[in-house]
């Protein structure tokens, strides 16, 4: 019974339940942003265009554009495992924009930034700690004899 304690809330940084929960956190950001929020942008581009803020010199197109491909390929890239990093930076970076501008760094009022800044928290986690192994990273980029250091303990 001390084993399980132990394991289940003192986990060791490299355990399966820590690559469990990295899993959890991708599906569950990466999920929820590509079908809230890209999906929504991506087929409303047309009609969104004029609508959406044209940011840093950018115009209103070339801004939603880019919001389309982090929060639809990016998403996507997320939810695989695949670059995760790369897709977690364009992500928190698109969450820390729409934060920023758009409901001006409020948690309240008549545009709280409540969600953008929940979204920049999950992406900057996963941007820190990484897909984990349960992913395609883990697959595509193994290093050799990885899987040969636990059998080696």
């Amino acid at each position: 019974m001390k084993t399980f304690l132990n394991r289940f809330f003192a986990p060791e940084s490299n355990s399966c339940l820590t690559d469990a929960a990295l899993l959890m956190l991708r599906l569950w950001l990466g999920l929820t942003m590509l079908f809230n929020h890209g999906l929504l942008k991506f087929s409303g581009f047309s009609t969104m265009k004029t609508q959406f803020s044209g940011l840093f010199g950018l115009s209103s197109e070339a801004s939603l554009a880019l919001a389309v491909f982090a929060e639809v390929g990016c998403a996507a890239l997320l939810v695989v495992g695949l670059l995760s990093r790369f897709a977690a930076l364009n992500l928190a970076v698109t969450m820390f924009v729409a934060f920023y501008t758009v409901h001006h760094l409020a948690l309240r009022g008549e545009k709280p930034g409540e969600l953008a800044f929940v979204y920049l928290a999950g992406f900057v986690a996963l941007l820190i700690a990484g897909p984990g192994k349960f992913s395609a990273d883990a697959c595509v980029f193994k290093k050799p004899g990885a899987g040969n250091a636990a059998a080696k303990r």
